[in-house]
């Protein structure tokens, strides 16, 4: 189908569609198998200017108006081929997305040209007992003089340990709640800012998760994104814009199943015949198609609306996109390993590890279960504004 693309948004998919078949798709097993992160991947990234197209153009990106939809493209296209290893595009979409939120001009001067050029950033909100529940946030941030002291862990940090630049969130003012939290922009090798152990992941084992921790790591006040207790705004109102992305990889690694069990069953000969054949067969790939192109619509619409509507309030449409399309990779990657049969389940060929990548998609930057609550929350809101 045409989604109208503009000639930017196609080039920037060609692009990251070429890279992706000669630059991920060679070496996407073994990044899987050693649990390693692709470094001369991203550094093809980098140079292929993928990084500039969520970022303003004032600030060495190539963004334009569409930055949520540049993204999701992008994205797309990298996920097709493996979801783990284009997460070092998305996650730092992520830990972008409060500086392009609540920054201030000067410090968008500060980091996001660097991002642009290549630098990876990660976003740092999720603590063991803060997940979907970001009151319980523990970590703190006590003003001392011209910086901030900021102690605590964060844990299951995409990106983390290979970041440079990390948005993190922390406690200001304990008393207030949700108000009480702040952002901070912390930078990799700050004095007191050390990394946890690396995360053996069942999926997206290209990606680094890591826990980070802060022993009495100091921040100058100019790192502070946004105004003192701002911080849970910051980070519902990147949620809102980078849940798509989410969305768009969950679509990626959907797509890349189809086609892979598409071409299997035109491929794979039993009772004389290829397996495209049986009916039976047939139906499950309509069912899955129909499940990925209404995916698609769904998360290039609302990529779209946001662009459109950046002062509106998204968070309802934002998690429709995520939920349907995580759920969506979730059953078309676990039928394309029906259709493989006995040769899906094994590790030389692709379907497995899409499975095992899709799994993620459900869980982080908030399970299926809390977008579900977003979106009926959503919905109640609206009748009863409607009623006045």
């Amino acid at each position: 189908m045409d989604y109208f693309l503009t000639e930017e948004q196609i080039f920037m998919r060609d692009v990251a569609r070429d890279l992706a078949e000669k630059k991920i798709k060679p070496v996407s097993a073994h990044y899987d198998e050693a649990n390693e992160f692709p470094w001369p991947v991203v550094k093809d990234m980098a140079a292929a200017d993928l990084f500039r197209v969520f970022i303003d153009e004032k600030y060495g990106g190539m963004a334009g108006d569409s930055p949520i939809m540049n993204m999701c493209v992008v994205t797309e296209e990298l996920s097709k081929v493996d979801g783990g290893i284009s997460l070092a595009f998305a996650a730092t979409g992520l830990g972008t997305f409060p500086i392009l939120v609540s920054a201030t001009h000067e410090q968008k001067q500060r980091w996001l040209p660097r991002i642009a050029d290549g630098t990876i950033a990660a976003f740092g909100l999720t603590e063991a007992n803060a997940g979907s529940d970001v009151s319980g946030m523990q970590t703190r941030a006590v003003e001392d003089g011209d910086g901030y002291i900021i102690n605590g862990t964060k844990q299951w940090i995409t990106n983390g340990g290979e970041a440079d630049i990390y948005t993190i969130f922390a406690v200001t003012d304990p008393q207030r709640g949700p108000r009480g939290i702040s952002c901070f922009v912390v930078e990799k090798g700050t004095e007191g800012f050390s990394f946890g152990k690396k995360e053996d992941k069942m999926g997206i084992r290209a990606s680094a998760t890591r826990e980070l921790i802060f022993q009495d790591c100091r921040v100058p006040k100019e790192n502070m994104l946004g105004r003192r207790g701002t911080g849970f705004f910051t980070a519902m109102k990147t949620f809102d814009q980078s849940r798509p992305g989410v969305a768009a990889q969950a679509l990626g690694i959907a797509s890349g199943a189809l086609d892979l069990a598409v071409n299997y069953s035109r491929e794979r000969v039993q009772f004389g015949q290829p397996v495209s054949a049986f009916q039976g067969l047939r139906f499950m790939l309509a069912d899955m198609a129909m499940k990925v192109e209404s995916a698609r619509a769904l998360v290039y619409s609302v990529a779209r609306w946001i662009d459109s509507n950046p002062d509106e309030k998204v968070t309802a449409y934002s998690a429709m996109a995520k939920c349907w399309a995580s759920d969506v990779a979730m059953e078309v990657t676990t039928n394309a390993v029906q259709v493989f049969g006995g040769y899906g389940y094994m590790k030389e060929y692709p379907v497995e590890k899409m499975m095992r990548d899709a799994k993620i998609t459900q869980i982080y930057e908030g399970t299926n279960q809390i977008q579900r609550d977003e979106i009926g929350r959503g919905l109640i809101a609206e009748a009863a504004r409607k009623k006045k």
